[in-house]
């Protein structure tokens, strides 16, 4: 995030006060922040916080539930799996590929989604050995 305010920072300072023409401080920026949001996915994770419909699991018996969790969990790390496979394919694919404003390779804005997905794997693999399928459902409206 430092780096993103940083490099924000200084395209705002030098559009408006120094007028340097600097081209790179923009896609500099768009590539931090597509970083930063992919890697933020597996912090959601984490806490199992990622977005999920619990209407029809709440309703279920908690031997039903918990091993609906854990499938799920574990159809949502071979996902994740997948994603990494073929974002390897990709990220080795944007090596050849150059971005037009830096002149440098585009893999490493690439890489970004094989790293994401490989950190959400392992955080789902870790929060189902803590959990056990056992998801904490919080009533939101008692919660305020």
């Amino acid at each position: 995030m430092a780096a993103l305010v940083i490099t924000v920072w200084i395209g705002v300072m030098d559009r408006y006060f120094f007028h340097w023409q600097l081209n790179w401080p923009e896609p500099l920026a768009r590539y931090i922040m597509i970083w930063t949001v992919l890697l933020a996915i597996s912090c959601a994770i984490a806490r199992r916080e990622h977005i999920g419909l619990t209407i029809v699991l709440d309703r279920l018996p908690h031997a039903l539930r918990r091993s609906l969790l854990i499938l799920c969990d574990i159809l949502a790390i071979g996902l994740f799996l997948y994603v990494v496979w073929y974002g390897v394919t990709f990220t080795m694919s944007g090596l050849n590929r150059r971005a037009l404003i830096f002149g440098l390779s585009m893999g490493p804005a690439f890489a970004a989604i094989p790293t994401a997905a490989a950190l959400c794997a392992i955080q789902l693999a870790l929060v189902v050995l803590r959990d056990g399928g056992e998801q904490q459902l919080l009533d939101q409206a008692n919660e305020a």
